[in-house]
């Protein structure tokens, strides 16, 4: 899989959020954009996902235009910002719900992304009752328990323990070894360094690689 960005820009009114962004990822890495909070990466990560038209620009996905097409990328999955579940349902009724839109996974691969990220033993457990970091990790199972060829993480180590924080890293190059594409988002450097391959840091809009 590659994804190609071709002189993106976005406004929001006359404010410009990114300009002139030009960068390709690749399966089999791990890309790191760092930024600080309201540097443009989530709304980068947004418009890659097709949730935002950017102002001028395109984005491939292989050879599918996702901003001439209106279309999600294909085999994509995302954690962009607050994670957002159904408060009233219980971890595994969330991700089966999920699982349910597409039909490609059981049961038992819902519970085993769960023990993956440490929260098999919350799973039946209200979503109401999680904590910070068992929210954070209940949408990182969500972007890994269809095996997509593309994920995506904004903050995902925000609100969780230092050693689920360890594995999540360990999982991520897991998932990288298998030929996934993986790009992760953060403000702080050290989730960053030391996980990706390439990276990249947004500056007043532009997208700059760190060498």
């Amino acid at each position: 899989m590659l994804i190609k960005v071709k002189n993106l820009s976005k406004k929001f009114g006359k404010v410009d959020i990114l300009n002139d962004i030009n960068v390709e990822f690749k399966s089999g890495n791990i890309y790191g954009l760092i930024g600080r909070n309201g540097s443009g990466k989530s709304v980068f990560l947004k418009i890659l996902c097709g949730f935002y038209k950017p102002t001028t620009g395109e984005v491939f996905f292989d050879n599918e235009n996702i901003v001439k097409n209106g279309t999600f990328p294909p085999s994509t999955r995302a954690l962009i910002e607050k994670p957002n579940f159904l408060s009233d349902l219980s971890g595994f009724e969330n991700l089966k719900l999920l699982a349910s839109i597409q039909n490609k996974i059981n049961d038992n691969d819902i519970e085993e992304t769960m023990k993956r990220v440490n929260i098999y033993d919350e799973r039946n457990k209200k979503y109401s009752k999680y904590s910070l970091g068992t929210k954070q990790k209940l949408a990182i199972a969500q972007v890994l328990m269809e095996n997509p060829d593309i994920m995506i993480f904004d903050e995902p180590l925000n609100g969780i323990e230092n050693d689920t924080a360890v594995k999540i890293r360990k999982i991520i190059k897991e998932e990288k070894n298998k030929g996934k594409l993986i790009i992760v988002a953060s403000h702080i450097k050290d989730d960053i360094e030391g996980l990706a391959d390439e990276i990249y840091e947004f500056d007043n809009g532009y997208l700059k690689a760190k060498k």
